[in-house]
């Protein structure tokens, strides 16, 4: 008798997949997070903490999903997080995620560390894309970067400002982590990918590069500079304060990102959960705020939109399904999860993003 093996049934299933499939150095780079992991536990621990005084008779019927984001509409407040490297996780890395991404009407934000250039990526979807930026000590790379951008049709940019130096990534030291040195990372100059194949003493090979290469000097200038570099709206990701959302809509950013880096940068650093609500009303409105970190299930999507945020990105899943089945397995996970935040929404009676308002938590 032929079996049909099951599929997992949510995104941490997709994960235990993914352990089974990748190479240790590989999971390790994905899954891990800086020093004790105390982060990368503490983040999901946040959003399992928030409850819902959800809202009955409000007619499930008429659930909605849409939303706007940056003045564009969007089919549902989910976005592809960006994660660096995918073709590690899978043969067509960034192209199957944009593929499946466009699959589920939803945007991917393309990174930096991406191994697939930007331009094959913009012709694989047909749905928003936005690119992700860290700040090169030469200025003049990371112009390239935003003007081969413009020109491929990205929708926006996203400064990366949590990543002065890399965060001490215990596995990766541990692993010696490194990209082999065939696989492509066209975003990169020669010599910064040269650093990246090999690292220094035996240690991660990306902290090497971050060491070396980027720019561990960035300011509130740098968001400036960049803002008056191109057109395209410009996000800075990596905020967990208040003051600092306001700095950055004062430097010119169109909006900000609440996140800490899933846990890889700072291992005392603040859960995004705990630190959204402060953000959001800081920004009073202004600008477009969005959210990542350890959101796993779609009532976390109900609570991050309760607490300010227009949307949220998914990062790690999308590598898991990544790593499980390639673009299909990308587009299970997304599946799974608007299934998830269409049945949070009606069972915590919110017909659209408009009703997810802060009274809903307890």
């Amino acid at each position: 008798m032929t079996h049909t093996p099951i599929l997992p049934v949510n995104l941490s299933e997709y994960e235990a997949l993914a352990a089974e499939r990748l190479p240790r150095m590989v999971y390790d780079y994905y899954a891990g997070g800086a020093n004790d992991e105390r982060l990368l536990r503490r983040a999901p621990a946040a959003w399992e903490s928030l409850t819902i005084r959800y809202r009955v008779l409000r007619d499930a019927s008429r659930t909605a999903l849409g939303c706007t984001i940056l003045g564009k509409a969007h089919d549902w407040p989910v976005l592809v997080a960006p994660t660096a490297f995918q073709r590690m996780a899978h043969p067509d890395g960034e192209l199957a995620t944009a593929r499946a991404a466009s699959g589920a009407r939803t945007a991917m934000i393309l990174s930096t560390l991406s191994t697939t250039p930007m331009e094959a990526v913009a012709a694989a979807t047909a749905a928003p894309w936005w690119f992700q930026l860290y700040i090169d000590r030469d200025r003049g790379r990371s112009e390239a970067l935003v003007r081969r951008a413009e020109a491929a049709g990205c929708g926006a940019l996203v400064l990366t400002v949590d990543t002065p130096l890399l965060g001490r990534r215990e596995r990766d030291v541990r692993n010696a982590f490194h990209v082999p040195p065939e696989l492509p990372v066209p975003h990169l100059g020669e010599v910064t990918r040269d650093t990246l194949a090999t690292g220094a003493d035996g240690g991660s090979a990306l902290a090497a590069t971050f060491a070396t290469h980027l720019d561990r000097g960035i300011t509130w200038r740098d968001v400036a500079w960049l803002r008056g570099l191109t057109s395209l709206p410009v996000l800075v990701k990596g905020v967990v304060r208040g003051d600092d959302a306001v700095e950055a809509l004062a430097h010119g950013a169109d909006g900000v990102i609440v996140s800490n880096h899933g846990g890889r940068q700072l291992d005392a650093a603040i859960p995004t959960a705990r630190a959204l609500p402060e953000v959001a009303d800081a920004m009073a409105g202004r600008g477009t705020l969005l959210v990542d970190g350890g959101i796993r299930r779609g009532s976390d999507v109900v609570a991050a939109l309760a607490l300010g945020a227009q949307g949220v990105l998914l990062g790690r899943p999308i590598l898991w399904g990544l790593a499980a089945d390639g673009e299909a397995g990308v587009a299970r996970v997304l599946q799974l999860f608007r299934e998830e935040v269409s049945l949070a929404f009606a069972l915590a009676g919110v017909t659209g993003v408009h009703d997810a308002t802060r009274d809903l938590l307890g």
